[in-house]
């Protein structure tokens, strides 16, 4: 891993952040009085896209203000680097070597072979995606709105979902959609395709590829994925089918659709139908999980990736086994050094989110179990909240402290905790020295 490309892509995101907030600072950006460490809360959740939110997104921004919160989303959700390389391959036929390896570490890729065929598919696909869901909702949306902006809740929508995001232009997200189908079923379509990763979409978008032939990646992350939303769909409609605060009065149609709707957004996007507030703590608690394993790798979702915890899943299972094999899966051998690295990971990952929960607890003074929810959906760059009373995030509720240690978080999340760490760290020096090993009891 390149030390110094993943220095220049964590301060690269910080530049991105602050530029951001100077801009929705604007009085051509703004209505009303926005306080700095606001706009930069704003700014680091939608360039991280996470979807927190301490302002109103429709209510204390004009179009210009919503205009470069939708630019932010679009840079942090393909990346930054990505779309810099790109205008750099309209200047010249191929990258040369160390711009390849930065981009390499900015969109995770195995290699750095073909390094520049795979950013204009990616860039293709994330274009067509992004305007096949933005023409289906605006055809929705025009029912209720003028042309002019029923189009602009369209795009709007159809980036902030596919990007993972979860900003929207309504002040109760989409709780007044909760009985549409159409809205709801392309939300959690363009989230579903934008958190499965890049490498995902184009091996499925492959026509010289079979199903049976899907790198085993590809596979983890279908299987994965489609395991992880029924069983949230299913978790969460017995938790919460009586429940007259959230599903309780609803229909069996509406019981079924947003319970769908919350299982794929409590994974990767902060869209809700329903009142997080009203969720009981057994939802809150296991929801939790759900957010720390996230999407994919090289995607638009944050937490640790499906693919992580599936490596570290099959090595416990091989290892309380006893197993005389290696751990795989699909007939495929996981390298020693993946599940070192899952490990690593998943342990950095949780004592991060204890440490910031610890902190929140001791500083802010507020409930528990919805100061951790916050923390690890910040983290995981979810944006789900159980809200602070009104249409704002728990985070409102946060002192200037609270909200920096949150950008924090997001930021963590957005570039890999991996990353993160290793930013914190540094590159360990190298030794040609070999200890004796150790008999230690586990």
């Amino acid at each position: 891993m390149g030390y110094k490309y993943i220095k220049t892509i964590f301060f690269g995101y910080i530049i991105i952040i602050f530029l951001g907030a100077i801009g929705l600072s604007l009085p051509i950006s703004r209505i009303g009085e926005l306080s700095f460490i606001d706009a930069l809360f704003t700014s680091a959740s939608a360039t991280c896209v996470t979807g927190l939110i301490v302002t109103s997104t429709s209510e204390n921004f004009t179009f210009f203000g919503e205009a470069i919160i939708l630019f932010l989303i679009q840079i942090g959700g393909i990346g930054y680097m990505t779309l810099v390389t790109l205008f750099f391959l309209f200047l010249k036929d191929d990258l040369q070597i160390e711009e390849k390896r930065a981009m390499k570490e900015a969109l995770d890729l195995p290699d750095m072979k073909a390094t520049s065929s795979f950013i204009k598919k990616v860039i293709l696909f994330v274009l067509l995606i992004e305007v096949v869901g933005a023409f289906i909702l605006t055809f929705r949306f025009s029912s209720d709105f003028a042309f002019d902006e029923a189009l602009w809740h369209g795009i709007f929508h159809s980036i902030s979902a596919f990007n993972n995001a979860g900003f929207s232009l309504f002040t109760d997200s989409m709780m007044g959609y909760k009985s549409d189908f159409i809205i709801l079923s392309a939300l959690m379509i363009l989230i579903v395709l934008g958190g499965i990763g890049y490498f995902v979409l184009i091996e499925i978008g492959s026509k010289t590829k079979k199903v049976h032939n899907f790198s085993v990646h590809t596979k983890i992350m279908i299987y994965g994925t489609l395991f992880l939303i029924l069983f949230g769909f299913l978790l969460f409609l017995s938790i919460e089918w009586n429940n007259p605060k959230t599903l309780g009065e609803f229909s069996l149609y509406e019981k079924i659709l947003n319970s769908l709707f919350l299982s794929v957004n409590f994974r990767t996007s902060g869209f809700n139908s329903i009142d997080f507030a009203g969720l009981k703590d057994s939802s809150l608690f296991f929801s939790t999980f759900f957010m720390m394993i996230g999407a994919g790798i090289g995607g638009t979702a944050g937490g640790i990736k499906i693919t992580t915890f599936a490596i570290l899943l099959v090595a416990v299972v091989y290892t309380l086994r006893q197993d005389n094999q290696e751990p795989n899966i699909f007939q495929r051998t996981i390298e020693q050094k993946l599940i070192n690295k899952a490990l690593a990971i998943i342990v950095s990952a949780s004592l991060l989110v204890l440490i910031a929960t610890l902190i929140l607890v001791e500083t802010q003074n507020l409930p528990f179990m919805k100061i951790l929810f916050e923390v690890v959906s910040a983290f995981a760059t979810v944006g789900v909240s159980t809200g602070n009373g009104g249409i704002l995030s728990f985070s409102a509720h946060f002192d200037s402290f609270g909200k920096s240690i949150i950008i924090l978080l997001m930021l963590a999340g957005r570039i890999g905790v991996f990353a993160f760490g290793f930013i914190l760290v540094g590159k360990a020096k190298t030794k040609y020295i070999k200890y004796p090993k150790g008999r230690i009891l586990i």
